[in-house]
């Protein structure tokens, strides 16, 4: 099979279309036939090595978080899933590979498509909305009858985060872009700010939780609108202390993401906020709630119309980072 591989941690590097063989299955796995896969910032953080603390892979490694795709085998102790079905999963931090034209998956990482949802718009909903699940439940504990603030949040995140902060009963503040307001209000936002004629730090304030999806620029301002014993979770500053304590990383690790977090953490303690970074996970029965949220409010991510193949990849990545895409960009198989 054909398979993009990163032969080296480096700033400017470029995949590599190798023959591998089809990989062999676990008793817990399934092979699946790749329809498409997605490409995602996270390629870019992989192939520079800017996660190799929290993720190191043995190189040279096949690329590639999240896909579609059809079960063509399954493990001896594989019960939930059969030849045939159609799944989408975000594939495990430790055994990436969506950028090849079959992966051996984790039974436990994989979820039924959407009805709604075909191979492309299915390969776009994964690492969003695990990562807004996860964020929502996990690192913010949110509950119901507070408020979400989410700056930048009229992108592929917002789309998955906001039905699923509605459905938690959360009342939900986006800023963006103004030609994203009617699609965003849409599904379920109760305000939205135009970034270019609205500064959120002087319209908002007793703010009980932010996603933060712009950066360690922004926190301040965000921190600023927050209530006393609010949590804050960003998707881009970078980890802490507290990220390292609930992944169990080793103490050196906890003490370099100590000193690595401390400005962050002390600029959250001056505002009485907690601060939370998030590294999304595979989850398969999580993938399942999320289907259910997708299927009820018919929400179909949006993909970009440009059509890259995995002969495409790197001009695909280049694509994704600096072409301005209008939605997930894939890779067809």
């Amino acid at each position: 099979m054909k398979a993009a591989q990163l032969l080296k941690y480096d700033k400017h590097a470029q995949l590599e279309i190798n023959d591998l063989p089809i990989p062999e299955i676990s008793t817990i796995e399934v092979l699946v036939k790749v329809k498409v896969a997605a490409v995602n910032p996270l390629e870019n953080l992989i192939t520079t090595g800017s996660v190799k603390l929290i993720q190191n892979y043995q190189l040279p490694a096949t690329m590639g978080n999240e896909l579609t795709g059809v079960i063509e085998k399954i493990g001896s102790n594989v019960t939930d899933f059969k030849v045939g079905d159609k799944i989408y999963t975000r594939l495990p931090l430790n055994k990436i590979g969506a950028f090849a034209e079959y992966a051996a998956v984790d039974h436990q990482a994989i979820a039924l498509l959407p009805n709604n949802l075909d191979f492309s718009t299915g390969a776009a909903a994964p690492l969003t909305g695990l990562t807004a699940y996860q964020g929502l439940h996990e690192e913010l504990s949110a509950s119901a009858g507070k408020t979400i603030f989410i700056p930048g949040g009229s992108g592929s995140f917002g789309q998955m985060a906001v039905p699923l902060a509605k459905e938690m009963g959360l009342k939900v503040i986006v800023s963006g872009n103004a030609r994203a307001k009617e699609q965003v209000m849409s599904i379920g936002a109760d305000q939205y700010l135009d970034y270019k004629t609205d500064n959120y730090w002087e319209i908002l304030h007793d703010i009980d939780y932010v996603i933060d999806t712009l950066g360690a620029t922004e926190i301040a301002r965000e921190l600023s609108i927050m209530k006393k014993g609010g949590r804050l979770l960003s998707l881009k500053a970078g980890p802490n202390k507290q990220f390292a304590i609930d992944h169990h990383l080793p103490t050196w690790k906890k003490m370099l993401f100590s000193l690595a977090g401390k400005k962050l953490d002390n600029l959250a303690q001056s505002a009485g906020v907690s601060y939370h970074f998030i590294f999304v996970r595979s989850n398969g029965q999580q993938l399942q709630e999320i289907t259910k949220i997708i299927e009820k409010n018919n929400i179909v991510p949006a993909v970009d119309p440009t059509e890259f193949y995995l002969k495409d990849i790197n001009q695909a990545i280049t694509y994704m980072t600096t072409g301005h895409p209008k939605g997930k960009v894939l890779i067809h198989f």
